[in-house]
């Protein structure tokens, strides 16, 4: 199969690192299917489409599961094209740019953190498993966080756990589907310039630099490359890794 022949859908798509993985997919040559349950992932797809790819925009709310069980019916007849799916909507509350401590975390906040980044995914995940399936070949790709390898002082617990969970499901879903010739991996970003990221307290960004080899932010741009390696043939043999992508911020 060639690369048009195999859709690829990206949650969480309409700016920051979803968008620079759906566009960076287009490039490769894949139809993108572009998800958010903000109204700028249309203007997202909007670009893409202008730029001569194959590209369309649906509104989700991941973490609704009724939502995410229409997906097939929306979508249609290239629901059977399906064969890359990119977990990467997630949310990290910020307070006066700076996350809750546990002890004053509302618990309504921890559940909907969960529910988007971590419930969110399996839902997805799970809704995608048939027709990948049924192809014989598909890739699984998580869009995970340092948070989830490491101390982080600037997301919170729930954004942390969430993640880390995300990086365990990957695993157990990599053994489930490799016989199938579906692959699951996960990408964890250290500090990239997103409008998430830019969320955080003056300073914090300055602060984490001291901690990069590489001395820089990263961009939506360094972890689309990789998702689009492992999205791709040469990527065939890895499953159920975890791939740091931090400029060396993190080194296991």
């Amino acid at each position: 199969m060639s690369n048009a022949e195999r859709i690829a859908l990206v949650t969480g798509a309409a700016r920051g690192i979803g968008a620079g993985i759906a566009k960076r997919l287009a490039e490769a040559g894949h139809p993108v299917i572009l998800t958010d349950v903000i109204g700028e992932v249309e203007e997202t797809a909007k670009a893409l489409r202008e730029a001569g790819h194959d590209a369309r925009a649906l509104r989700l709310d991941v973490a609704d599961e009724a939502e995410v069980a229409r997906l097939p019916e929306r979508i249609g007849a290239d629901w059977a094209r399906l064969g890359v799916v990119v977990n990467n909507a997630g949310i990290s509350p910020k307070h006066e740019g700076k996350r809750r401590p546990v002890s004053e975390m509302p618990a309504a906040e921890w559940r909907r953190v969960l529910e988007v980044n971590l419930t969110g995914a399996f839902l997805v995940s799970q809704a995608c498993i048939a027709p990948l399936r049924a192809r014989g070949w598909g890739r699984v790709i998580m869009i995970t966080s340092q948070a989830s390898r490491t101390k982080s002082m600037i997301a919170g617990a729930h954004y942390a756990a969430s993640k880390t969970g995300l990086m365990g499901f990957a695993r157990s879903l990599a053994g489930e589907l490799g016989p199938h010739g579906i692959t699951v991996n996960s990408i964890a970003p250290g500090r990239i310039e997103t409008p998430m990221s830019m969320g955080a307290a003056q300073g914090a960004n300055e602060a984490f630099l001291v901690n990069v080899p590489v001395g820089r932010v990263g961009t939506p741009l360094d972890v689309a490359e990789v998702a689009t390696f492992l999205a791709s043939d040469a990527a065939s043999y890895l499953n159920g890794t975890t791939i740091d992508v931090g400029g060396g911020s993190f080194m296991p």
